[in-house]
């Protein structure tokens, strides 16, 4: 691994694996005037980038907290771009990416400042399953607009539609060689094995990502992490049920829950929310202050 830290952007390289080229996480950073009280290592949804979450990481830091914004690899400037050669599931994110950019952000920080990984929808699916494998590597998980996309999470015909939009986004990726959503309007241009990944949790509920060399449902259950998990008012992708099953299997964290209702006049959603991330930050210091 080598990281380049400096102000406003670092570049974590991941090794070659299983035959592929070189590969990297770009990173946006923000540090409060002072000295940082706790870091945040952000990891976005599908199809949005790092820099999307600047209001928010401006919050976090008039509280004091840093904040290291990540592109999943193949997204915004991480590379390179998916594709039919890309192999990244979920586990290979969990066991590659995620350790070493927590790794770079401990160099940075120092290992006495509290790290908590923020999750933001499959962001978060996937720092479950980091802490699965090391369970000490952060101090804390905090999921936002993040929850199981497990069909049996979601109400009504909103079930029937996770389960069968989920499925055929899988067909897709089999047939095309990875999934085009940037042709389609949903999701970005992903990998194949994770859109299976991804489908084969809403049809079966468990975390059993393809290629995987651990068992994650017992790891998960073993781990100890304080949690913070925040519902978003008006998201029909991760709703309240929803992210209760994210946290599910995570039973022997300690959770607090919390439901982000914004002032009259603010419209927040599924991927808007970070747009207006003031309440979630003063949340997030509040929660962290506890620990």
């Amino acid at each position: 691994m080598s990281a380049a830290p400096g102000p406003g952007r670092w570049e974590v390289a991941l090794p070659p694996y299983r035959g592929d080229g070189p590969q990297r996480v770009v990173t946006q950073v923000l540090e409060p005037a002072g000295v940082a009280r706790a870091v945040v290592l952000i990891w976005p949804a599908m199809a949005v980038g790092a820099s999307y979450y600047a209001p928010l990481c401006a919050e976090l830091a008039r509280l004091g907290i840093a904040s290291v914004s990540a592109d999943l690899r193949g997204q915004g400037e991480s590379g390179p771009r998916s594709g039919r050669a890309s192999r990244q599931g979920y586990d290979e994110l969990a066991a590659r990416d995620w350790p070493r950019v927590v790794a770079a952000v401990r160099e940075r920080f120092g290992a006495d400042v509290p790290l908590y990984l923020l999750g933001h929808s499959i962001g978060g699916q996937i720092s479950a399953l980091y802490t699965a494998r090391e369970p000490k590597g952060v101090d804390g998980l905090v999921f936002v607009a993040a929850g199981s996309v497990d069909f049996r999470g979601f109400r009504g015909a909103g079930a029937l539609r996770v389960l069968l939009s989920t499925q055929l986004a899988a067909s897709i990726a089999r047939l095309w060689g990875y999934f085009p959503g940037h042709r389609l309007g949903f999701g970005g241009r992903q990998p194949a094995r994770l859109i299976r990944d991804w489908a084969r949790i809403a049809r079966t509920g468990r975390f059993e990502p393809a290629g995987a060399d651990l068992v994650y449902a017992d790891a998960l259950a073993a781990v100890r992490l304080p949690v913070l998990a925040v519902s978003v008012a008006g998201d029909a992708l991760a709703p309240p049920t929803a992210v209760d099953r994210l946290c599910a299997v995570l039973p022997a964290c300690t959770v607090e829950r919390w439901h982000y209702e914004p002032e009259p006049g603010v419209r927040v959603d599924h991927v808007r929310w970070a747009r207006h991330g003031g309440p979630v930050a003063a949340r997030i210091r509040a929660w962290a202050d506890t620990l």
